[in-house]
């Protein structure tokens, strides 16, 4: 079965630090660019970052500059979203999702799609 599975979301306090992972089985984990997204209530999707399969990052928010890193294990068919100095703002469903050889900032571009994992701060 082809599918990305996030975890790692909870509660956290603001100015807090939190790890998301996010596991993919049933591709070739290696010839995907892999991206973050976040829903927070009543708004739209976003794209937070993406990781290309050579490492290469893109960045979709400046709210998250300087404060969240992406990172992959191809070994672990894995990539993380390391977010640090959490705000309240960042409060969201955070979902992963794979896309054949190249990032994109729309969700709906990417094969394969996560579940999603919610995070909240407070403050």
């Amino acid at each position: 079965q082809v599918q990305v599975v996030e975890s790692g979301g909870g509660l956290v306090q603001a100015g807090g630090s939190l790890t998301l992972s996010c596991t993919a089985s049933g591709l070739t984990f290696d010839n995907y660019a892999m991206g973050w997204f976040r829903q927070a209530p009543g708004k739209e999707r976003e794209g937070v970052l993406c990781i290309y399969m050579s490492g290469g990052i893109a960045r979709y928010t400046d709210s998250v500059k300087g404060r969240f890193t992406i990172s992959r294990d191809n070994a672990k068919n894995t990539v993380y979203l390391q977010m640090n100095s959490l705000k309240p703002e960042d409060t969201a469903m955070y979902y992963c999702a794979a896309r054949y050889r190249s990032c994109s900032a729309i969700f709906f571009d990417y094969q394969i799609r996560g579940q999603g994992t919610q995070v909240t701060v407070f403050s």
